[in-house]
């Protein structure tokens, strides 16, 4: 493990100082519990500026709605021990559900509201009298709290947040460099591509919640712009680059090496993705490069009427598809560098019809779930509690419904129950030898500040890594309240070992019950978001309306970064996190289909509809039967088929010779475009590209086609 850096120990300082100011204003003030404005600041506290701000403000709103909640609950229901618990509980679980339905900083708000009405409420029901002084000092509490950390945090030494996330997307840019270069040579399988394939999708998805947060570090709106644009490319970047390894590999399937200029082409693209990013400075020259590589993959397009080849096809939807991964690598780098040196000016190359979109995807399903897990632990611990008649029983519940209420999100919460079991268990350990063997020789703060310094000053660093973030922020608030410092010194062992046995009672009632209730795992969500992404295949290939096409395509996208990051990584063709690529690409496929459709002539028309029912009928049987189906021969024939008419209608376009419209024929423009019309051979190249991608998404290259290719080799006349 490496040692802690110097911004670790600055952070663990500066924490430090601020949950002693806040102690010793709490004791100052003769708060009730001034140690909850100790533990309030490690909770909030963060190396940067902007999350602690965040945090900060959301717990405030969270403390406040939950403590009104409190004030408004208990006295009416408090004589009706079961009714009061399943209110609490419906209350905690409801407030959760609208947490896991935000995935931004803003969720702290309903998050903290499900459990802080619990925290006030249910230690108030022997004394319902109290239930409103306990929700305003306890709100005191964590307000100086959050006020104290905020202050420090903002006057010392401040960190801001977006140089920091430049910084995670190094790692991106390496993975994605592999990547793409591995992609570019034909491979797709392999336990290092497949490893590289999670940590991308992995990294895009942990972006989300910081970047909610910079508003709060006095990042400019442009910078924040650009950020979110930047974690959009990233997002595209992954699909698109992997949609160029069917056509390759198959290329090289066919002859055993690609031509000499392509594969010259390629390896100067891998190298120009591999190539370090520039200075904003020298951004022009990013430029030139990139527009040199668009003016070889130009010169390369094949003409209209070589495209009856089977391979033509291919090396056109490839060297299309290389187009596109060109335009967001530039987007990607020069955005970085915009943000990094805050340049005035930046243009997209990469533009879509389909960009724009915000919706997410919620497996609601497994949402509600989760959510009846937690209200049923709290409705069972409260009946445990209220049948066996023990004191200091509300400690255990609260407890088994913050554990609860912090893990619902997790696709397996069990391990993170445990870990935070076994935390609550050190922090009853050490908190036993603060309160009966160091405190009683305290007699002043400046003492008392000495001796919390060197185990809270060492479990300060841990804090802001990852893998330790967890236990050590939960050993350093568990061991704060376990203390419970007051103005005076005041200690029983059988009321600090009961009081305490409690919580730990709790946090393990709570693991045995998430280990029953919720033993899935990932496989469970992964088989449900393929499932899905299975449905809104079916929708893209239907005749239906789609009502914006802009956020289906977001919906399936960001459905995709959380299902890749599920699959472990192998060396396997058929890894389900390439054929949940291969299902988004037949998607994507099935909506330009519907789109180019209407360009068309009306014989074309009703061979594109054969083709997306064929891909509808399929998707559907895969649905009804809860697993992938063998892709039915006939839908390839069909696509073969379909293919083969475009190519010959090319033909006949590129040589003057197209046949006049048809009644069928739609001349409505595509908003998508200028308001000059695009050529029919422009919008036959789009069908057949659409064609090829979808016929290698069915039936990959690394199995060779059965039968003859799709369309005879020609000489073009």
């Amino acid at each position: 493990m490496a040692y802690p850096s110097l911004r670790d120990w600055l952070f663990s300082a500066k924490t430090f100082a601020a949950a002693m100011i806040a102690l010793y204003i709490g004791l100052a003030l003769e708060l009730p519990r001034p140690y909850w404005a100790m533990a309030t600041v490690y909770i909030v506290s963060n190396p940067f500026v902007g999350a602690t701000r965040s945090k900060a403000l959301y717990r405030a709103l969270g403390t406040a709605i939950g403590a009104a909640g409190a004030v408004l609950i208990v006295p009416p229901f408090v004589e009706s021990p079961f009714l009061f618990s399943v209110i609490v509980a419906l209350w905690t679980g409801t407030l959760l559900y609208l947490s896991m339905n935000d995935r931004t900083a803003r969720s702290y708000v309903f998050l903290l509201a499900g459990y802080t009405l619990p925290l006030i409420a249910l230690p108030a029901v022997t004394n319902p009298t109290t239930v409103f002084d306990l929700a305003i000092t306890r709100t005191e509490e964590i307000l100086l709290g959050i006020v104290v950390a905020s202050i420090v945090g903002s006057v010392v030494f401040p960190s801001r947040l977006a140089p920091t996330l430049i910084e995670r997307t190094d790692a991106w840019f390496r993975d994605a460099a592999f990547y793409a270069s591995e992609t570019l040579s034909g491979h797709i399988a392999g336990g290092s591509i497949s490893a590289s394939r999670q940590r991308l999708a992995a990294t895009v998805n942990g972006l989300e919640f910081p970047l909610s947060q910079l508003t709060y570090d006095h990042t400019r709106p442009d910078i924040v712009r650009r950020a979110r644009a930047l974690q959009g490319r990233m997002q595209i970047f992954l699909p698109l680059i992997s949609s160029m390894a069917d056509p390759l590999i198959e290329l090289m399937r066919e002859s055993g090496t690609h031509p000499p200029e392509v594969a010259a082409l390629l390896a100067d693209v891998a190298q120009w993705i591999r190539s370090p990013a520039l200075e904003a400075k020298h951004a022009d020259e990013t430029d030139r490069e990139a527009e040199a590589l668009r003016e070889r993959i130009a010169a390369m397009k094949p003409p209209a009427a070589s495209l009856a080849s089977w391979h033509v096809a291919l090396l056109s939807n490839a060297l299309w598809r290389l187009g596109q991964v060109i335009d967001v690598w530039h987007d990607v780098r020069s955005l970085r560098a915009g943000i990094v040196h805050e340049t005035a000016q930046w243009r997209p190359r990469f533009r879509h019809w389909r960009l724009g979109g915000t919706e997410r995807f919620f497996d609601r399903g497994m949402m509600l779930f989760s959510t009846a897990s937690a209200v049923g632990a709290i409705i069972v611990a409260c009946g445990l509690w209220i049948t066996s008649g023990w004191n200091d029983g509300a400690g255990a519940v609260t407890l088994a419904a913050v554990s609860c209420c912090f893990f619902a999100a997790l696709d397996e919460p069990a391990p993170a129950v445990f870990k935070f079991f076994l935390s609550t268990c050190a922090s009853v350990v050490f908190a036993g030898l603060y309160v009966f063997a160091v405190l009683p020789h305290v007699h002043d703060f400046a003492m008392l500040v000495v001796i919390f310094a060197g185990p809270f000053l060492i479990i300060g660093t841990l804090i802001p890594r990852p893998q330790f973030n967890l236990v050590t922020m939960l050993v350093a608030v568990n061991t704060a309240t376990f203390i419970s410092i007051q103005s005076a010194y005041e200690a029983d062992f059988f009321v600090f070992l009961n009081s305490n046995l409690a919580g730990v009672g709790g946090l393990l009632f709570a693991f045995i019950w998430t280990r029953a209730t919720r033993p899935f795992g990932a496989e469970l969500a992964a088989a449900r978001l393929t499932r899905s992404a299975w449905s809104d295949v079916v929708v893209s290939a239907s005749t239906a309306a789609i009502e914006d096409q802009r956020n289906l395509y977001a919906r399936m996208l960001d459905r995709l970064m959380q299902l890749l990051p599920r699959h472990a990584a192998t060396d396997s063709h058929r890894h389900p996190s390439i054929e949940s690529f291969r299902d988004f690409r037949v998607a994507l496929n099935a909506l330009d289909l519907r789109r180019t459709r209407r360009k068309l002539t009306a014989d074309l028309q009703d061979t594109i509809d054969d083709v997306l029912s064929g891909v509808r009928q399929y998707f559907e049987q895969c649905i009804a039967r809860r697993a992938r189906q063998p892709v039915p021969p006939a839908l390839i024939e069909t696509i073969d088929a379909a293919v083969a008419r475009v190519t010959a209608r090319g033909i006949e376009e590129a040589q003057g010779e197209s046949r006049p419209a048809q009644p069928g024929q739609e001349p409505a423009q595509d908003p998508g475009h200028s308001r000059n019309a695009p050529s029919a051979e422009r919008w036959l190249r789009d069908t057949l590209h659409a064609l090829v991608g979808m016929r290698l998404s069915l039936h990959p290259p690394h199995t060779a086609p059965g039968g003859n290719p799709p369309v005879q080799e020609e000489t073009p006349a």
